[in-house]
């Protein structure tokens, strides 16, 4: 099967070694993402609904250079700062899959690679016939 790495283009990158996304086949994986901006920026400072929303714009961004698209995600993995903000981020994360219904956890984690960030989120899709 042939490999495809799609960069988001940020600097990091290339030096930790990881593409945003890699399709294999059939199979889309996007890599822990946050709520960026094109210009490198956080988004929704201090508010982790907007950057759960943000966050899953930017796995929609990265599906659609795979081929694929959000309704093709069959699994979703949560880190966040805070549990106790589970509802906010699960109200964004349900606007987005609400029917499509993938398997999903939601973890608590001691801190993200900036403090800024408060939810990172991982996507696998399918792209099956």
């Amino acid at each position: 099967m042939q490999r495809k790495n799609i960069s988001s283009g940020t600097p990091w990158e290339p030096v930790v070694g990881y593409s945003r996304a890699v399709k294999v086949g059939p199979y889309v994986h996007v890599s822990g993402t946050t709520a960026t901006a094109p210009d490198g920026n956080i988004v929704g400072i201090g508010d982790v609904y907007a950057q759960a929303v943000q966050t899953l714009k930017n796995i929609g961004s990265a599906l659609q250079k795979a081929g694929a698209s959000l309704n093709d995600v069959v699994r979703t993995r949560m880190l966040v700062t805070n549990i106790a903000d589970w509802q906010k981020i699960g109200k964004a994360h349900g606007e987005v899959f609400g029917k499509i219904r993938p398997a999903t956890s939601m973890v608590q984690v001691s801190a993200l690679i900036s403090p800024e960030i408060l939810v990172e989120i991982e996507a696998d899709a399918y792209i099956g016939k």
